[in-house]
């Protein structure tokens, strides 16, 4: 598997098919996207909150994860 880094714990892949098999092993569907230096990412979970659990814990790191990776999004967003 090829992550560009992680934002919240959370991993962001370069390919579609890691993400959903990330998302499917974790219990969640779906994917969204973020943009990591100027490259286009691939994260399990209709979005960002679910990816990360926010919606359940409010206690979640959100300050961008390691690589600064932010929560820009090209498409799907968070």
């Amino acid at each position: 598997m090829a992550i560009l880094t992680t934002i919240a714990g959370v991993p962001l892949f370069t390919t579609l098919q890691e993400a959903l098999s990330w998302a499917s092993s974790n219990g969640l569907t779906g994917y969204h996207t973020h943009i990591h230096q100027g490259t286009q990412g691939y994260m399990g979970g209709d979005n960002h909150s679910q990816a990360t659990g926010m919606a359940t814990n409010p206690n979640v790191d959100t300050s961008g994860g390691s690589g600064g990776g932010g929560y820009s999004g090209g498409g799907g967003g968070y």
